[in-house]
């Protein structure tokens, strides 16, 4: 099993396929102009398939595929179907941003997804276009409903709390969960990545939130499918949920279960941590799968006990996988 130096036992994969997306969200870009990848130094579906086949050997039972934006790779589907029939696999997620979601929810369901994660700081169209950069509110929403009706349950939506930005939408979003089990994430702005445009005075911590919420009712503690950080309650009678996930506030690193696996195949054991193990070269050399699999401990050995032993990341969301 993947048990690291401090007791925390790894057995969640987050699997970035592209860092190409179709959005330009405020939080994820720089002032610098960000260089994609070129496409052959994105690892093949072949590679990553061999990837998560060692993962989930070595105690791996539950897999996020991530980017940029996965949804706009082509063939994910066929790799979808082919990662849901891997032995050992427990849960199989995927986080979008929504705009292809609503012509391909059905044929993901059927692929072998369980479940989705869906970005949505705004519910406001002029809004969405400032802070996305595209105005495809409307996809989206049509995205989330498409969604529930395929099944993929639970249907949790990922909302960037940004004082000034959408604050002062906080009440409508969690009255989603009114409505529809869905489950509304607000999470903590946080700084990742150089020339990110993170600021102090945006914050907003989850417990301000929590709050500013108790307006639409008492907020009950319950629990969550998956393997999140987010505490998670419900209205009293509410078919969702609110989660609250607080990655500045609160840190979370002591029940971490997770390594990151970016598109170029750098297997990076923390989030704010820049240290990675870079698989590709083993991949490429057809190393056997003794090697790769010591690459896991490897890169586990990197994993540090807190966040607080580390600095903000210099690589930006796409290029990580979110």
């Amino acid at each position: 099993m993947l048990n690291d130096a401090f007791g925390r036992q790894i057995d969640y994969l987050r699997v970035s396929v592209t860092d190409r997306c179709n959005l330009r969200c405020l939080y994820c870009s720089s002032k610098d102009q960000f260089a994609w990848l070129p496409p052959e130094e994105i690892l093949t579906y072949e590679e990553l398939l061999r990837v998560i086949r060692i993962g989930l050997r070595l105690g791996i039972r539950k897999i996020r595929l991530t980017g940029g934006e996965p949804l706009v790779r082509k063939g994910l589907l066929d790799f979808i179907a082919r990662v849901s029939r891997l032995e050992g696999l427990k849960d199989l997620s995927l986080t979008t941003n929504g705009i292809l979601l609503a012509e391909m929810a059905g044929a993901l369901k059927e692929a072998g997804l369980r479940r989705v994660n869906i970005s949505l700081d705004t519910l406001r169209p002029e809004r969405y276009a400032r802070l996305c950069g595209r105005p495809y509110l409307e996809k989206v929403l049509q995205g989330i409903e498409a969604a529930l009706k395929a099944g993929l349950h639970p249907v949790k939506i990922n909302t960037v709390v940004m004082k000034g930005q959408n604050d002062d939408e906080l009440e409508d979003l969690a009255r989603l969960t009114l409505k529809a089990p869905l489950e509304v994430r607000f999470i903590e702005f946080m700084p990742v990545g150089e020339g990110a445009p993170w600021q102090k005075e945006a914050f907003l911590s989850a417990r301000e939130i929590k709050e500013r919420l108790l307006s639409l009712g008492d907020l009950k503690p319950t629990s969550s499918i998956g393997a999140g950080p987010a505490k998670t309650y419900a209205f009293p009678g509410a078919p969702g949920k609110i989660g609250f996930i607080t990655a500045m506030s609160e840190h979370f690193c002591e029940r971490c279960n997770r390594l990151r696996l970016t598109p170029e195949g750098k297997l990076r054991p923390c989030l704010f941590s820049d240290q990675e193990f870079d698989l590709k070269p083993l991949l490429r050399s057809h190393a056997g799968d003794e090697a790769l699999a010591e690459a896991f401990f490897s890169a586990l050995a990197l994993k540090p006990a807190s966040r607080f032993k580390t600095r903000i990341p210099r690589r930006l969301m796409r290029s990580i996988g979110g």
